[in-house]
């Protein structure tokens, strides 16, 4: 006996009160607490839900019945669909308020510290076309809309070029137009669709695993250099040749590109960071510039990709680590050194620690790129580096700049920020909520002394944190 899944209710004339995580608004129906995406705070509508527990579920909207005055109009034609720029529909002002709120409700109510008044949130000056850095996936099984599915048309071409659907690993949105990347990305990606469709080039098959064509990634500076890596699943000779001839048609196409990068990757997964970039044209790298400063950024580098945002997020950092030149910096998490280089100026000397070896490397190119020669940097597991004995041998910092993954910091890394005890900390955070938890566990020790939100990614619910602790009077 097949038993029938329980139909969930329609629930009419809801108004939309508040925003949640991953981009959802929320409504509440009584004691239960709905989330919706696509919504504004504002908008009355008829909500079906789609999935219920005890105390939330879930819905979409089926039906507006009154349009919230906090609307703004999506501009891009994939709004809806694509799993990115979730806030298209909400004013950028509004995007901003419920990004600062957000930042006070995860500080007041997990970190449960003494918190200073929150400065104002820094807004991005470019809310389109601010990213440096676009990955887009090739598929022989593009994603059709609802409108598509109840049409009697047949489509019997499915190759796709664009961004995975949230939830569907093996179903791409095919992009015309992508609002996030200077518009030299729109161009190379949809001519790059077009050759691969004219020559019959095969699109990846997620499922199968088979097909030429897997990835691009376009990454431009601010020194207006390009680079466009094509990572492709070659496994004869046959395609290699095919293969040289795609990127010999990008290089014709678009002399602007300087450095044209391939990757063969006949893994199962997109990964690669193991594997090996091969120039086919131009550098092997890009060049960022902040500040008169230089930075190297390879196919695999790891850069801010707002760079524009990210300028005003470093002067945060080294305004809140107030440093006069005598000061010895850990910089913990530093990445490809940037930050680290950005503050050495200013600081007697800076260590910096990575658990990424290929990220060491860049920063210490970076460094000696600039002239650099009070830097210092160690790859390995922050909790297994950063030890008292590591502390004790290279000195006990004045200032300590951490800039930790989404997950926080290990506990052992806070133990031995609290033994190395420096007189300032400065906490860069991408998650307010794993900051909030390590600010607690500081608070015995350090005390909260200004707190600057910023807003790295506009259109999503994402929001960039600074703090500033200080070392309590004992």
């Amino acid at each position: 006996m097949v038993r029938k899944k329980k139909e969930l209710p329609l629930l009419e004339g809801i108004e939309i009160t508040g925003v949640a995580a991953e981009g959802k608004a929320l409504a509440r129906v009584n004691d239960l607490v709905v989330f919706v995406p696509f919504v504004v705070p504002g908008d009355i509508v008829d909500l079906q839900l789609t999935r219920k527990k005890n105390k939330y579920a879930e819905a979409k909207a089926v039906k507006f019945i009154k349009y919230s005055e906090k609307r703004a109009v999506p501009f891009c034609s994939h709004f809806g669909i694509c799993g990115g720029c979730k806030w298209q529909n909400l004013p950028y002002e509004e995007q901003l308020k419920y990004k600062q709120q957000q930042v006070l409700d995860n500080l007041e109510r997990i970190g449960k510290v003494e918190l200073p008044e929150i400065s104002p949130i820094l807004g991005s000056e470019h809310i389109q076309f601010y990213r440096n850095k676009l990955e887009f996936t090739f598929s022989n099984k593009r994603w059709l809309t609802t409108e598509e599915l109840q049409s009697d048309e047949i489509f019997d071409q499915r190759n796709a070029l664009g961004f995975h659907i949230p939830g569907s690993f093996d179903k791409v949105l095919d992009i015309d137009k992508c609002w996030l990347q200077d518009d030299i990305s729109n161009r190379l990606r949809n001519t790059i669709r077009q050759y691969a469709l004219d020559n019959q080039i095969s699109f990846y098959d997620l499922r199968e695993q088979s097909g030429l064509l897997r990835n691009v990634i376009i990454r431009t500076s601010s020194t207006g250099e390009l680079m466009v890596i094509l990572i492709a699943q070659v496994i004869d000779s046959e395609q290699k040749e095919i293969l040289e001839k795609v990127l010999q048609y990008i290089s014709d196409s678009f002399p602007e590109i300087t450095s044209l990068i391939y990757i063969i990757n006949n893994k199962c997964n997109d990964s690669i960071a193991d594997l090996t970039p091969i120039v086919f044209s131009g550098k092997d790298h890009i060049i960022e510039e902040m500040e008169g400063l230089h930075f190297k950024v390879g196919p695999k580098s790891f850069y801010q990709t707002n760079s524009a945002q990210a300028y005003n997020l470093y002067k945060v950092v080294r305004n809140f680590a107030q440093l006069t030149g005598s000061e010895l910096v850990y910089d913990l998490y530093t990445g490809t050194g940037t930050i680290a280089n950005f503050v050495s100026h200013q600081s007697k000397k800076v260590i910096g620690i990575e658990y990424i070896e290929e990220a060491i490397e860049d920063a210490k190119i970076n460094a000696e790129l600039n002239n650099l020669n009070n830097t210092l940097f160690f790859a390995g597991d922050m909790k297994d580096i950063l030890t008292q004995d590591f502390i004790n041998q290279y000195g006990r910092p004045d200032v300590i700049i951490t800039d930790p993954p989404r997950a926080g910091m290990h506990p052992d890394v806070i133990n031995t920020i609290m033994f190395a005890a420096p007189d300032r900390i400065v906490y860069v955070s991408c998650n307010p909520t794993t900051q909030a938890r390590d600010l607690q566990l500081l608070d015995s020790k350090y005390k909260v002394m200004a707190v600057q939100p910023v807003d790295m990614f506009p259109h999503t619910q994402h929001v960039e944190n600074v703090v500033l602790l200080k070392l309590r009077e004992q």
